[in-house]
């Protein structure tokens, strides 16, 4: 697709960034968008190669080498619908998205991948200046209503598809304000909060009804649901945070990574929070847990004035190039170097929190760690590790962030109260493939079912779990698409 030969005569190009010194200075996006000449030479990159497996690598199966096509041709209409067919929400996706399909791409056996990513992105933001995404409620309504708990990206996906066939859908949010982690939790510096509410008004004008501050289980009763819809769906996401039960953890000083993370979102948006403000400026922060989320730590700690930053993990470091345990097309878990890392940061692995020391007024003024070395089994994973001698040691620090990942949902209030089944990892279970519990009316999507995820995952669960609601609901015949079949012809 795209140009026979384009990817021998272009070379993959990055959009520019606003410098690290000067974008610490707010909050706002600083990734400047592609001038058309660029997007034309990144879309003709794209191969005719044959077996698409972009398209197999990405959890939405998105239609990627005709959405190239378009954009090569400069088709931006039919390079909108061709990607609105498998995903819901690309700005969100362009944005957030670590990529799965570059890592795919046929082009990235032996050279950069095609900015698969960054052309989505730029189609979506394209197709909404040019005034293509426009409201498009059902012309018949079902009479059927579905209740989604939870507006993370799982609900909204769910929702957008379940009103598009004409049920009457409901979203719950026990927040103040739709999105989930989209909203409260990351950054805008990633992704900028209006482009969330665009979205959300556009499904509001679509039909979809949203009630805020509405705690399914608590302030919203379960049994008033089940008797006034007739599915629910269950997507609320994995909100327990993994812990670090070292001594000295309680007290001050010491914070789960959302915990920060939300209150900045707030504070960035003027919202009001009640609990006690948590601020880096001015001090020596460390972030335990290597992830997208400890990132999204330590470049919000850089725009708050930390005097430092440093950020450890106890895994071992992961390679810089794929190894004989990653091969392509497989996605490789490589060393990754995001724009916050770029802000500033210190960062180690294989480092282990032994005591959050304190002094005699109970403040947090280091943090005891100790080296440590990992026995590797032949298939190149970590499986057991013992401290290393004489590298035990204190580091300064005022402030802790726990970026360790999720273990499972809350189960406390409606899980608890509506009586769904749990596997063994303490998530919701619902049947393979079919995304409903034990209770017949009750499906789940996103990471309440699988686990913690990835946002493009949250997304093609919400879009499946909603073609099965629609085929419960229709009884047995289904109008929405799988992502398997051909979604664009």
């Amino acid at each position: 697709m795209g140009k026979v030969t384009g990817f021998l005569e272009y070379d993959r190009k990055s959009p520019e960034k606003e410098a690290p010194k000067s974008r610490i200075n707010h909050y706002n996006e600083f990734v400047a968008p592609l001038g058309e000449e660029q997007l034309n030479k990144q879309a003709a990159r794209c191969m005719d190669c044959g077996v698409p497996f972009c398209q197999s690598g990405c959890p939405l199966g998105n239609v990627i080498p005709e959405f190239n096509d378009a954009v090569y041709k400069a088709d931006w209409y039919q390079a909108t619908e061709i990607l609105l067919s498998t995903n819901n929400f690309p700005e969100f996706t362009g944005r957030i998205c670590p990529a799965p399909c570059e890592s795919s791409c046929v082009l990235g056996i032996n050279k950069p991948p095609v900015s698969i990513e960054e052309i989505e992105k730029h189609i979506i933001e394209i197709a909404f200046q040019k005034g293509y995404i426009k409201p498009n409620p059902p012309l018949i309504r079902t009479g059927k209503k579905v209740a989604v708990i939870g507006s993370g990206p799982a609900g909204l996906a769910a929702a957008a598809q379940l009103n598009k066939v004409g049920h009457e859908v409901t979203v719950f949010e026990r927040d103040d304000a739709a999105g989930g982690l989209l909203r409260y939790g990351i950054p805008d510096f990633k992704l900028q909060k209006d482009v969330v509410q665009r979205r959300v008004q556009l499904m509001q004008d679509e039909g979809v009804v949203f009630k805020f501050n509405a705690n399914v289980g608590e302030n919203i009763e379960i049994g008033t649901l089940l008797r006034d819809y007739h599915a629910l769906v269950l997507a609320g996401g994995s909100t327990v945070p993994r812990d670090l039960p070292a001594p000295g953890r309680n007290g001050a000083g010491v914070h789960f990574a959302m915990e920060f993370l939300k209150q900045q979102n707030k504070r960035v948006a003027g919202i009001g929070f009640d609990e006690a403000e948590i601020s880096a400026a001015g001090k020596d922060v460390i972030v335990i847990g290597g992830g997208d989320t400890g990132s999204d730590c330590i470049g919000t700690s850089n725009r708050h004035g930390a005097r430092s930053v440093t950020q450890f993990e106890i895994m071992p470091m992961p390679s810089s190039a794929r190894t004989d345990n990653m091969p392509w097309p497989t996605y490789p878990m490589l060393l990754k170097v995001t724009s916050s890392h770029e802000e500033g940061c210190e960062r180690g692995w294989s480092v282990n929190t032994k005591e959050f020391v304190r002094d005699a007024q109970n403040n947090l003024v280091a943090l005891r760690v100790v080296d440590v070395e990992w026995e590797i089994d032949a298939a190149g994973r970590p499986v057991s590790f013992k401290e290393v001698a004489g590298t035990e040691r204190e580091l300064p620090c005022q402030l802790a962030l726990l970026a360790m990942g999720f273990v499972h949902p809350q189960h406390e209030g409606m899980i608890e109260k509506l009586g769904v089944e749990l596997d063994n990892r303490g998530n919701v279970k619902a049947t393979e493939g079919l995304y409903q519990t034990n209770m017949a009316k009750v499906f789940t999507a996103g990471d309440m079912r699988r686990g913690q995820s990835l946002v493009v995952w949250a997304i093609s669960e919400g879009r499946e779990a909603a073609r099965k609601v629609d085929e419960y609901l229709n009884g047995g015949v289904t109008k929405l698409p799988s992502k398997d079949a051909v979604a664009y012809a």
